[in-house]
């Protein structure tokens, strides 16, 4: 039974190719309210199964083959140039390292932030790919670079939303990085790091994609000041409820 409900949480805290069932009903899914929810609440369903199987874990392949998939994920994500599917792959690998504090937990409260604070970056990388589309009806990578020009204040948006991404300090994807190196062994230290590296090198790959070059020639209007502060507005107090949260 416990091998049972740790296999069909692999679907929601995602094992590679289990994984494959979240990212395609991501990818079919077109209301981006319906994505974010999805993204919220697909991670909760992966907790409560291994919570129900009994904390913490006992079985290293489980965490291993997380650990893998993880990487795998991050690894991709150098290669995707569609944002909502990258957000969607940086959501993937997140989740997957959760199964290292359930095998090191025997309560699920830190399961669930950690799967909460670090679907809060592919949540909002959703509204920016939206965004993207409703301008140049795509929200592809090379599609149209520069827009750090063309569009300031979009790109203001993606760049804070693409460094919550890389799980800078501040975001609260950090906090909740650090939460699981804290519970994580020193096997188990130098694979996330790496994950952590890939996070970053992608996320700068991305920015390169969107935000910086020549100017580009558009004619799409800019966010205006007041859906931009209030994006920014939401960052802010999302960054700090984490900080209360955490007592940082």
């Amino acid at each position: 039974m416990s091998f049972f409900l740790m296999l069909l949480a692999g679907f929601f805290l995602p094992l590679f190719p289990l994984s494959m069932v979240f990212n395609a009903l991501l990818a079919r899914t077109k209301n981006p309210i319906v994505r974010v929810l999805l993204i919220f609440i697909w991670p909760q369903i992966g907790v409560f199964l291994l919570a129900w199987a009994g904390l913490p874990l006992d079985s290293g392949f489980f965490v291993g083959w997380a650990v893998l998939t993880a990487i795998f994920y991050a690894w991709r994500l150098l290669t995707v140039r569609v944002l909502s599917q990258w957000g969607g792959m940086l959501a993937t690998s997140a989740w997957a390292l959760a199964w290292i504090i359930a095998a090191d937990l025997p309560a699920n409260s830190e399961l669930h932030s950690f799967a909460l604070w670090m679907s809060v970056a592919p949540a909002l990388l959703i509204f920016i790919a939206t965004a993207l589309q409703e301008r140049f009806g795509a929200a592809y990578s090379g599609l149209v670079v520069g827009l750090a020009r063309a569009l300031p204040r979009l790109s203001s948006v993606i760049v804070v939303v693409v460094l919550a991404a890389m799980a800078l300090p501040v975001f609260p994807s950090f906090f909740a990085m650090l939460v699981l190196l804290a519970h994580a062994s020193t096997f188990f230290a130098l694979p996330i790091l790496l994950t952590w590296l890939l996070w970053s090198w992608a996320g700068t790959r991305l920015l390169n994609g969107f935000v910086f070059g020549p100017r580009a020639e558009t004619e799409a209007a800019d966010l205006s000041s007041t859906t931009t502060w209030g994006f920014i507005g939401l960052i802010v107090a999302i960054v700090v409820i984490n900080l209360i949260w955490t007592g940082a």
